[in-house]
């Protein structure tokens, strides 16, 4: 499938969602806009998880632009379209990449966002590109998470450090960094074992990690990127701001977004974090982690909004 078409199929549970509901807004012919067809359309929105900020500007601008007339179609889908643009736009933003020498990626998460396959997508994002890529098998005290890395690392053509179970993550940490240096790699990317934000000696771990790398390449890790399941809806609001305070997150990869009818949660996060959304997961496969474009982001999510049921 072509670019839009894996974001138009990664989004199809929050694009039903929110596209079953709008129709049934305009199914009555000479509705006016009242009390009760805004609170409807509230609801429909809120449902995606987009927030209630969003939602209430949306609903907010509706009700300035057609109080008391009969709903047109294309005026509250060009609302939902402007207000939601103005809130992403600001998310858009590509890795940043190493002047010179190799770019070093971190990688963080809780158990089950999606954090080792996020790490191979992204691995095969980079050798599509041409560039060399290893990685750092950080997550060192569940055998399974580095098993699966390195298999994944032979699928998408890039090389793994890896160390003993249980051996201390920084070490691994800094193999890596040191085999990008010497072996001329252009992209280093680092695993860590997955935690929650409230742990705080997990945290303090994932600043030694940082420490570690930074003795290496002084302004690395280029990017911390957090993985967050776009499942969880809400619950990845109290993710995204404990790791950014603990963390120093510079970006999020939005993983499971076509397992969820909650792809709206991309609108609160970037919104109050301040964070990037660099890429999003939208399916099962190494090829299925794409750039995060808004407009395209957007448009996958309305069109067909009032296409018959």
């Amino acid at each position: 499938m072509g670019f839009l078409d894996r974001i138009r199929a990664g989004l199809a549970k929050t694009a039903r969602v929110l596209n079953t509901d709008v129709r049934d807004l305009f199914k009555r012919e000479g509705r006016h806009v009242d009390e009760a067809f805004l609170e409807e359309l509230r609801a429909a929105l809120v449902k995606t998880d987009m927030g209630p900020a969003a939602a209430e500007a949306i609903v907010a601008d509706v009700d300035q632009r057609l109080r008391t007339r009969v709903v047109d179609p294309e005026i509250v889908l060009d609302s939902i379209r402007t207000q939601l643009l103005a809130r992403l736009r600001p998310a858009e933003a590509a890795i940043a990449a190493a002047a010179t020498g190799p770019t070093v990626i971190l990688v963080t998460g809780v158990n089950g966002s999606g954090k080792t396959t996020s790490i191979a997508k992204l691995a095969r994002n980079f050798t599509r590109q041409g560039r060399k890529v290893v990685l750092g098998a950080g997550d060192t005290f569940r055998a399974a998470a580095v098993e699966q890395l390195t298999m994944w690392a032979g699928r998408v053509g890039a090389e793994i450090v890896r160390g003993e179970t249980g051996c201390d993550p920084a070490s691994v940490a800094h193999r890596a960094v040191a085999r990008a240096l010497e072996g001329g790699f252009d992209v280093c990317i680092v695993d860590t074992a997955g935690r929650l934000q409230t742990q705080s000696n997990l945290m303090q771990e994932l600043g030694k990690i940082r420490r570690v790398i930074a003795k290496q390449i002084p302004e690395a890790p280029h990017e911390t990127l957090l993985v967050l399941d776009a499942t969880a809806g809400q619950n990845a609001l109290s993710q995204a701001k404990g790791f950014k305070e603990a963390a120093g997150c510079t970006g999020i990869v939005l993983a499971k977004l076509d397992g969820s009818a909650r792809g709206g949660v991309i609108v609160p996060v970037a919104e109050q974090f301040g964070l990037p959304v660099k890429f999003v997961g939208v399916g099962e496969s190494a090829d299925d982690l794409e750039p995060f474009v808004p407009e395209q982001f957007l448009q996958a999510l309305l069109e067909g909004a009032l296409a018959p049921a």
